[in-house]
């Protein structure tokens, strides 16, 4: 049985390849890949607009080949965890700070 974070590891990666294997090359996102990603695993059922996923997928492209590699993609979650750690340590310190 897999410890916790050895299972998420292997969701982002598990996810990535569900979605760049659909269209062109399997080891990388394009941007409809990447929008239908996005969409459906991190924002839910809302959808996104075009303007920001060229927005976002400029940011990620940093070879600037039109698509997402697994490395830029996984430096895009890590900055994710990070903006996730950053609320939750702010919200615990007004926790603190309330009481």
């Amino acid at each position: 049985m897999a410890i916790p974070l050895e299972q998420a590891l292997a969701v982002m990666v598990s996810t990535f390849h569900k979605y760049s294997a659909r269209q062109g090359d399997k080891f990388k996102l394009s941007k409809a890949e990447l929008k239908e990603l996005l969409t459906k695993e991190i924002l839910g059922c809302s959808s996104i607009d075009w303007l920001s996923i060229r927005c976002i997928m400029n940011d990620l492209d940093v070879n600037k080949d039109n698509e997402v590699d697994f490395q830029e993609f996984a430096c895009f979650l890590a900055c994710v965890a990070m903006g996730f750690n950053d609320f939750f340590k702010d919200h615990c310190q007004k926790q603190l700070r309330k009481k």
